[in-house]
């Protein structure tokens, strides 16, 4: 694989789970890594997985529901870091809830941090490498509800289906500026941070699991692992792909 060493990456909501996993891959893969989430402090664990790795962390709050503070998130990671060659977008909320019981409250504000957040950071970050005559890549987190149904996750699900849609078509009007943009789609995902949630439920862990060839949740390194393969320039041909990490999940 063609090395990344010397490349920055700016990975958003990196303070715990699949953000945190993939900041730490990509630092063993080469990159400097800046890693954004809403409170700056929750990142020091972050910070230290990445400068472990030997390589350089700049961390960064951001709210991608508010324009301003993606701007600045941008301006302070380029002041730090010298550059981004690569965003993650990661940042993300869930909501698990019938969709007869969804109130518009909860609809805007997933819409809002999944699909809003994941454009203009993906906006803001594409008019940065234009201005400055730079190629990069962007990978963003879907899911594997972006193309099935599921009951209990409807208003998740669409905000993921939304992610495929902006990465497909930012691909496509950003292709001649040497500009990638792809997704990674992943299935049931078992982090520290959704232990609880999955155990809580024992019938809907079990139902999850029931449904995946693999015959098990996938590890925060497996949706790492994709991410990094898609930010590194080995990929370079690749674009516009939604990559799906699930076991087999969305073939069965």
């Amino acid at each position: 694989m063609a090395s990344a060493e010397g490349m920055v990456a700016l990975v958003t909501g990196a303070a715990y789970g699949l953000g945190q996993a993939t900041a730490d891959y990509l630092a063993r893969d080469g990159f400097d890594v800046a890693v954004t989430d809403l409170k700056v402090e929750d990142l020091d664990d972050t910070v230290k997985l990445i400068e472990g790795h030997g390589r350089r962390a700049h961390a960064v709050a951001l709210d991608v529901r508010d324009i301003d503070s993606i701007d600045a998130s941008i301006a302070s990671t380029v002041e730090n870091m010298g550059k981004i060659d690569v965003l993650v977008n990661n940042a993300g909320v869930p909501l698990t809830k019938r969709a007869l019981e969804v109130e518009p409250e909860e609809f805007d504000n997933v819409q809002a941090i999944n699909v809003r957040g994941c454009y203009f950071m993906s906006q803001r970050f594409a008019r940065h490498l234009v201005d400055t005559g730079r190629r990069g890549s962007i990978v963003n987190i879907a899911s594997t509800f972006a193309v099935i149904g599921v009951p209990r996750v409807s208003v998740y699900g669409i905000s993921k289906a939304a992610v495929a849609g902006i990465t497909r078509h930012l691909a496509a009007d950003w292709a001649e500026y040497g500009i990638r943009v792809n997704a990674v789609g992943p299935g049931a995902v078992e982090t520290k941070h959704r232990a609880a949630g999955f155990a809580a439920d024992q019938d809907w862990r079990e139902w999850n699991l029931s449904r995946i060839p693999a015959g098990r949740f996938g590890e925060p390194e497996d949706t790492a692992a994709a991410v990094a393969f898609l930010a590194n320039p080995a990929s370079d041909y690749v674009n516009g792909h939604l990559l799906l990490v699930d076991g087999a999940l969305t073939v069965t």
